[in-house]
């Protein structure tokens, strides 16, 4: 036999239906043992930061919170943030709050990411949402305007400040800047010509925020936003009541 057909018929004598079988039952045995290890093993994601090694000032410019105020915000949010269904695997509840604040105080996916422990920028997103939400759980028990048997009190305040009386709140707007949705971007460009949202935000003279209207586009004027907020009714409640 010469070469070329022993090369041509040797591994098809040696390739039967017994051989096959064992190969088969050789992937499957080892293909499931894979994945099983790799689940065993999920990424752990640490803080790159120590914030007991930062300077108070730098932690509020690179969080807009002091430490005390991160990890009252961590205790929180923990049992939000450890879920067994919104947990991402691996992730610390300090390093998602870092994560989200950083983002929140730079507007930037790309900073967030180089600081926030190897994870990528679909994780930071989600990580955002999550955090986001469980915020929006406790807004409404630290969010809240003053009861009319606290106003007189409120009214005290301001005017230690200023000398003008009976003011219960500051109001005033601000422009939060965002990447506008695609089939609407022209109603969040606002007169200024960058897109954002117009937020309404009262706050009372110990700069507590009292109030806050963030469901406007950048578009919107602020006499608008202002009508169709709840202050009004408030006013006039307020003035109806003789307060």
């Amino acid at each position: 036999m010469s070469s070329q057909l022993f090369r041509q018929w040797v591994p098809r004598l040696l390739w039967t239906p017994r051989a096959r079988t064992s190969l088969a039952m050789a992937r499957q045995t080892h293909r499931p043992l894979g994945l099983a290890r790799r689940r065993m093993s999920p990424p752990v994601y640490r803080p790159l930061v120590d914030l007991s090694t930062m300077e108070e000032r730098h932690i509020i410019l690179t969080y807009r919170l002091d430490r005390a105020t991160i990890h009252e915000l961590c205790a929180q949010l923990e049992p939000d943030l450890m879920s067994p269904i919104r947990q991402p695997t691996g992730i610390p509840p300090l390093v998602q709050v870092l994560s989200v604040l950083h983002f929140l105080a730079s507007g930037s996916f790309q900073t967030t990411v180089a600081i926030s422990s190897g994870m990528s920028q679909p994780m930071v997103s989600k990580v955002l949402s999550r955090v986001l939400s469980a915020l929006m759980k406790y807004m409404r028990s630290y969010i809240i305007f003053p009861e009319v048997g606290e106003l007189a009190t409120v009214k005290g305040d301001f005017y230690a400040l200023g000398h003008i009386p009976n003011i219960i709140g500051a109001i005033d707007g601000t422009h939060v800047a965002l990447v506008p949705p695609k089939d609407s971007e022209q109603v969040y460009r606002n007169r200024i010509r960058y897109h954002s949202m117009n937020v309404q935000v009262v706050c009372l003279a110990d700069q507590y925020i009292s109030h806050v209207n963030a469901k406007f586009p950048g578009s919107v004027h602020d006499a608008y936003v202002m009508r169709n907020s709840s202050i009004p009714y408030v006013m006039e409640q307020l003035q109806r009541h003789r307060v």
